[in-house]
């Protein structure tokens, strides 16, 4: 163990040894007080518990002496009291008791306070308080729901009322464990509930209190509790049975403590959880989704979010009726938590915009297109539209006064002031003279970033589409082999290699005589049996065969290989390094910290050059930090005096990297480059130029549409980061459209970012240019379609109406050419025993027939998803291996399936194949996963 990990781990648990009261008391503990214990000088120790407030895992309450306390400790005990960005407190006792908060009356029933209590609420609210006051210390529970319907503050409710009904103290614990953060670690999650003994497992240096201990006369409130294994069932139904336990390393279940477990789950309770559990949890609570609610309560639940908004403003909102239509229109999979998520969100881009006014005012216009459906959604519902709009009134005035705070941790809670950031990200901008249009637009994705990563780490929701296609199992199991191959490669797989790797073992798994395969004919090396990856693929083969009870033929792990050094090559594929090296203590770290703050984090590293420092010593800390943050890519440097600009070579040359410098760096510099080398993926030399030479202003460059010379040949243009591979790509779809539309002869020319205005002006000279496709807008007067808009098929429609504004004759009929060709490459390679061309061309007409069937009509996107599945339940058609639908297919299902299969005769009449119902299940999932309601909905647009 790193010595970092184990001063971390000591002032755990020394100040998770404490209760609440004493932890308000201590505060935290010494260097001092960790060095005798772990037999180090105070002086590492400190060093260490400096760089952990550094990485924002430990706070620093600036005492005599300083103490140290986890940050996880402090949320742990008493919410989120200490904003993430703050690194360090003058005393956590004084901000605890210091804290404005309104509090429950403690002789008011608390449910009372739950909207819907009286309403959707009521027979959950009956049970939960016949659970809490059961004798003799009441029932466990069970709390069922989707992700974010309220479990969590449901249970907290259950402990408010047995406070309330004297059946706890008022003092009684209320612990909150995740299971899901410790379920790859079997043993270190039942050694977080339980605790365990010193020497029970490798890094057990002494013992520990489990939660169980720490709950005692109070509750444990088990999250996620699906993921505990089967042997942490096992020894929680014998707490459950005994009040007895054993810390991990026991033998006897001495142990005993009086804790009323509650536990929730998001899964099905019958495939997820020993028979044994079960039986010992006597009450179910099943909380309604978002859309279960009644009406009044979703507006009553809106209304009282954004009091709390309100309130942390310090501002009233004014809210439009139809923003309110909106809010409660667009929440889909998330319930409340994404109600309180879009809810923050559109306050945040309220406040930026009414700083300086006396209320923050919420119009249609500023929502974001996913909550604009949300209103058209609701338009559509006549019923709750009209008893959304008689509770309302068209501008409703929201105070924060009355708001109350139900719970003093809520986990959906922001631990950040989402309002102070806003304010000084927007001086600071407005101090470096950045136009009031770009602090906007910076800072409103700068904060919707901050608030969807939050509710992502929050409700780490496993991907539902994904889990609709494989076996719960095999998700869990390419998690552990996903951690495995991490481990040994010391590698960081992202969740596209978790899908590959889940649908990948889950194919094996549904495949017919897989024992027999061969290997597949050779087309070059595939890997070599001695590299790292083959190694770190034999583990997972025993993994997968151990955990399946199946056996892997060694062609499998080959093919576990090869995904191992695609994914591995995935990740290794960066992006331009940045080096931000200025002379002075701190003034490049404040430039690059400026930068993350509003752009988020990148591959941008600071070097702060202090004036006692010889330049020998910096040059060398230079060059070690171009080696560490080159990706491949190579490495820019924006410096602020000539010195470093003027040894560029000898930097390139001693790190062996290819290295740009730049002096005079500003601030608006480095965001400028970062958003270049992040959002527009241009390379070293294309950052470079454009930071060296800047493009002039577009009226500068734009000419008059009267001096367009009538008679010059026509052209559009495709653009990407080199002018090869995506622009050559776009290139191909666009002639054969273009052949499709029009008999003009239109030229096609392909171009990279680099210098691209510049190249455009001289292009002008000899072409009129109709459009230009790609990754980046070019400064001219013709439209532009982003690369996303030309795949989706909004872009085709562009393109039609520039060749008509130019008065050049369209042909009748509509060309399917740009799908056509997004098909045939996603299929081609694929394909086993169909014809792809063939294929492709009966499922777009499949798709026409859908389209009339459902009344919709398809972007790109939707069409390219559904052919593609089609393809392969077609492959599985034919070789009798077609996937199973476990879901149940209610009434309303079978009604869409009925549509689904109408339009499938197309399949049957022009390939003499028919796609079972299973298959066919699948497809009116994808359809459905768009709308709420489909039968009600006509003329719909699909993603």
């Amino acid at each position: 163990m790193k010595r970092i990990d184990r001063v971390y781990q000591l002032l755990e648990e020394k100040c998770d040894a404490l209760t609440k009261a004493q932890l308000l008391e201590e505060e935290g503990f010494s260097a001092n007080d960790l060095a005798d214990d772990l037999d180090m000088l105070r002086n590492n120790v400190s060093l260490e518990l400096n760089n952990l407030v550094r990485i924002g895992k430990v706070i620093k309450i600036k005492k005599r002496p300083v103490l140290y306390i986890p940050r996880d400790t402090v949320q742990k005990n008493y919410g989120n009291l200490v904003d993430h960005i703050i690194l360090d407190i003058s005393s956590l006792k004084d901000l605890y008791l210091g804290r404005e908060k309104a509090t429950i009356n403690e002789n008011e029933d608390p449910f009372n306070l739950m909207i819907g209590a009286d309403g959707s609420l009521k027979k959950i609210v009956s049970q939960a308080k016949a659970a809490v006051v059961y004798p003799p210390r009441g029932l466990h529970t069970l709390i069922l729901g989707p992700t974010g319907s309220g479990k969590t503050l449901f249970a907290h409710m259950m402990h408010n009322y047995a406070k309330y009904m004297e059946r706890m103290d008022k003092d009684s614990p209320f612990i909150v464990f995740n299971c899901a953060d410790y379920y790859n670690n079997p043993q270190l999650l039942i050694s977080q509930i339980f605790g365990h003994t010193k020497g029970a497992f490798t890094g057990a240096d002494r013992d520990k209190k489990g939660l169980v201990e720490k709950a005692d006369g109070g509750m444990l409130f088990l999250d996620e509790v699906h993921r505990l294994p089967p042997e942490g069932q096992e020894m929680i139904f014998y707490f459950m049975d005994t009040g007895r336990y054993n810390r991990l390393g026991e033998t006897e279940k001495r142990r005993e403590s009086k804790v009323l477990i509650i536990a929730a789950t998001t899964e099905d309770p019958s495939s997820s959880f020993l028979n044994t559990f079960l039986r010992r949890i006597p009450i179910t609570i099943t909380m309604p989704s978002f859309h279960e609610r009644h009406t009044k309560e979703k507006i009553e639940l809106t209304k009282y979010l954004l009091s709390k908004e309100a309130k942390r403003i310090h501002k009233g909102i004014k809210v439009n009726e139809d923003v309110i239509k909106a809010l409660i229109g667009s929440v889909t999979f998330g319930n409340v938590g994404q109600l309180k998520s879009n809810i923050q969100f559109v306050c945040a881009q309220g406040f930026l915009e009414s700083m300086e006014s006396d209320y923050v005012n919420l119009y249609v216009k500023m929502l974001p297109q996913e909550m604009k459906e949300g209103l058209s959604l609701i338009s559509r519902n006549v019923k709750e539209n009209e008893e959304i709009s008689n509770y309302v009134g068209k501008v409703t005035v929201i105070t924060g006064e009355g708001s109350k705070e139900l719970v003093d941790d809520d986990v959906y809670e922001l631990p950040f002031d989402m309002y102070k950031i806003i304010q000084d990200k927007s001086n600071l901008l407005k101090q470096e003279n950045v136009d009031p249009a770009e602090i906007n637009r910076f800072v409103a994705t700068d904060i919707k970033l901050h608030i969807k990563c939050f509710y992502q780490q929050v409700t780490k929701s496993p991907n539902m589409k994904l889990a609709k296609l494989v076996d719960k199992r095999v998700m869990n199991l390419s998690e552990e082999l996903r951690s495995l191959a991490e481990s040994m490669l010391n590698k960081t797989f992202n969740d596209k290699f978790l899908y590959f790797l889940s649908l990948h073992i889950d194919g094996y798994l549904k495949r017919k005589n897989r024992t027999k395969l061969t290997a597949p004919p050779s087309h070059g090396r595939l890997i070599e049996e001695s590299e790292i990856e083959y190694q770190v693929a034999l583990k997972m083969k025993e993994m997968i065969e151990e955990k399946l009870n199946v056996s892997l033929p060694k062609i499998e792990v080959m093919y576990l290989a090869i995904l191992l050094v695609s994914a591995n090559e995935l990740n290794q594929k960066g992006k331009v390094g940045i080096i931000v090296a200025t002379h002075g203590n701190s003034t490049a770290s404040s430039m690059v910290n400026v930068t993350k703050e509003l752009l988020g984090d990148y591959n941008i590293m600071a070097v702060d050059m202090p004036l006692d420092i010889s330049f020998k010593v910096i040059l060398e800390e230079i060059v070690a930090a171009v080696k560490k943050i080159d990706r491949g890519e190579g490495v820019l440097m924006l410096v602020d005096m000539g010195s470093l600009y003027y040894f560029e070579d000898k930097i390139r040359e001693q790190a062996g990297i290819p290295v740009k410098a730049i002096d005079m760096v500003s601030t608006p510099m480095v965001l400028d480059a970062v958003r270049k080398a992040n959002f527009l993926d241009m390379d070293l030399n294309a950052i470079y130029n454009s930071l060296k030479n800047p493009d002039p202003g577009a009226e500068n460059v734009l000419k008059s549409p009267n001096s367009e010379h009538k008679d010059k040949p026509k052209a559009i243009l495709t653009i990407c980061s080199s002018g090869e591979g995506t622009a050559k790509k776009i290139e191909e779809m666009i002639k054969t459209f273009i052949g499709d539309v029009t008999e003009e002869t239109i030229k096609i020319i392909p171009m990279s970012i680099i210098n691209l205005n510049q190249n455009v002006q001289e292009l002008q000279k000899k072409y009129t240019i109709l459009c230009s496709i790609g990754v980046t807008k070019p400064k001219i007067r013709a439209p532009f379609i982003s690369l996303e808009h030309f795949i989706e098929g909004e872009g085709q429609k562009i393109i039609e109406q520039a060749i008509v504004n130019k008065h050049l004759r369209i042909n009748n009929g509509q060309s399917d050419a740009i799908i056509r060709g997004l098909c045939e490459d996603s299929l081609k390679m694929m394909l086993t025993y169909l014809n792809p061309y063939r294929a492709i061309t009966t499922l777009l007409h499949f798709c026409e027939s859908l389209q009339k069937e459902w009344e919709v009509h398809f972007k790109n996107t939707m069409t390219l998803r559904i052919v593609v599945h089609c393809a392969f339940a077609l492959e599985r058609t034919i070789t009798n291996e077609n996937l199973q639908y476990k879901e149940p297919i209610t009434d309303e299902k079978r009604k869409l399936l009925g549509k689904v299969k109408k339009a499938s005769a197309v399949i049957e009449k022009e390939m003499n194949l028919t796609l079972p119902d299973e298959e066919l299940c699948y497809v009116v999932d994808l359809l459905q996963d768009e709308f709420s309601d489909p039968l009600e909905t006509q003329s719909r647009v699909l993603r």
